[in-house]
């Protein structure tokens, strides 16, 4: 298990680099060429700057069990078709169950900006997203722990 954060405007970079070390986990950290990130315990990957290339990369990476950081609707879903957790930076775990709400959504969306409408942005981000996301990532990698050990003692 390794987790793969595409951290192109991503807030929880350094919470997640500090919590992938706690676990042991390796932690890999995926922008294009107008961000850097040098993190220390986790390896940075840079792709060229163009539409969707970092998703593409990410995508490619992944193994079954990953577990995968981002706010991209598009991305979570190809991350969930080959068998990764995937966990927004407010914590939610986007699911098989959540994903085509999510996606009709974005949908819905892109078409009241297509038609000249406007929709609101994000707030600013609240301390209880952080701790939310905490959560929800320490319980995947409690779990996925406790699954080793398990296999382990068997």
């Amino acid at each position: 298990m390794r987790i793969l954060i595409d951290a192109d405007g991503c807030p929880v970079v350094d919470l997640t680099v500090r919590i992938a070390a706690e676990y042991r986990v390796e932690c890999l950290i995926l922008c294009d060429t107008s961000h850097w990130f040098d993190k220390p315990g986790a390896k940075t990957l840079v792709f060229s700057k163009g539409a969707d290339s970092v998703d593409f990369a990410l995508v490619n990476l992944l193994r079954c069990g990953d577990v995968v950081v981002t706010q991209d609707y598009g991305l979570a879903a190809m991350c969930l078709a080959r068998n990764a957790v995937v966990l927004r930076q407010d914590g939610l775990e986007y699911t098989a169950e959540n994903m085509d709400a999510l996606l009709m959504a974005r949908h819905t969306a892109r078409k009241i900006r297509k038609g000249g409408g406007r929709l609101h942005g994000m707030g600013k981000r609240q301390k209880s997203e952080d701790r939310q996301y905490e959560c929800a990532l320490r319980c995947v990698l409690g779990h996925a722990d406790s699954l080793r050990q398990t296999d382990v003692q068997e």
